[in-house]
């Protein structure tokens, strides 16, 4: 879905830039251009923002460690 029309910048660009690194409506501006025209778009790129960045976070808690390898433990 478009977010920004006077950019072209859909969820899935946010979604991408989320997934690189931005974490916040500065980075995503400085990357994508949002709300440097009109400003309309602020909102729902925030909240796009804020779901894809919760989405992260969500995964990243939920990585199973690996298994140790009981020759390799320190005495």
């Amino acid at each position: 879905m478009y977010v920004c029309l006077c950019h072209g910048v859909t969820d899935h660009h946010i979604r991408e830039a989320v997934s690189q690194g931005v974490r916040s409506m500065r980075e995503l501006r400085r990357e994508l251009g949002l709300c440097g025209s009109c400003g309309r778009c602020g909102p729902h790129a925030r909240e796009v923002l804020t779901e894809a960045t919760a989405d992260i976070s969500a995964v990243a808690v939920h990585i199973p460690m690996p298994a140790r390898d009981p020759e390799c433990s320190i005495a």
